[in-house]
């Protein structure tokens, strides 16, 4: 009896090994802008940081409302499918950058890890400015009244056109 029931557990195992074989059509990938999106959200909530710095473009979106939630991270899949990561914050004045610097890396990489099982080969950090959280919070909602007040007159100028 022994060598039936081996014989049986040799069957299953060969039944395990064909349906591995079926499985290679398979596939999982994410878009730069996803894994972009992780870190940046990750990274917000960091202690001491106190913003993300994006380009030119990015600004100009915001400007007209539309927030982009990767703004400030780029990211490179390496060969070994590894993420390197280049990031750029606004930290609060005051604050310990090495201690930052760690800080945000834990936080990049666990988010990265918890949700797509990717690794963080690694993270290249840039300080583009370092405020108080006053001057900071100053600072966002003028650009918050200044889009406010753009979008406003748009709006009204549709509306002129619109009645001519």
């Amino acid at each position: 009896m022994s060598e039936d029931r081996m014989t049986d557990e040799l069957k299953v195992e060969d039944v395990y090994a064909e349906e591995e074989e079926l499985e290679t059509d398979d596939s999982l990938t994410y878009a730069n802008g996803v894994i972009e999106k992780i870190i940046a959200v990750a990274v917000r909530d960091v202690e001491h940081v106190l913003g993300m710095k994006g380009n030119l473009v990015q600004l100009v979106q915001e400007t007209f409302g539309a927030e982009k939630l990767s703004k400030g991270v780029s990211v490179e899949v390496t060969d070994d499918n590894r993420v390197l990561v280049n990031i750029s914050i606004i930290i609060e004045y005051g604050s310990y950058v090495p201690e930052v610097f760690e800080d945000v890396k834990e936080a990049a990489a666990q988010a990265l890890y918890e949700m797509t099982g990717l690794e963080v080969a690694g993270v290249n950090l840039r300080i583009e400015d370092i405020i108080t959280r006053e001057e900071y919070i100053r600072a966002t909602k003028k650009a918050g009244v200044e889009s406010q007040a753009l979008m406003a007159e748009e709006a009204r100028v549709e509306d002129e056109q619109i009645s001519e």
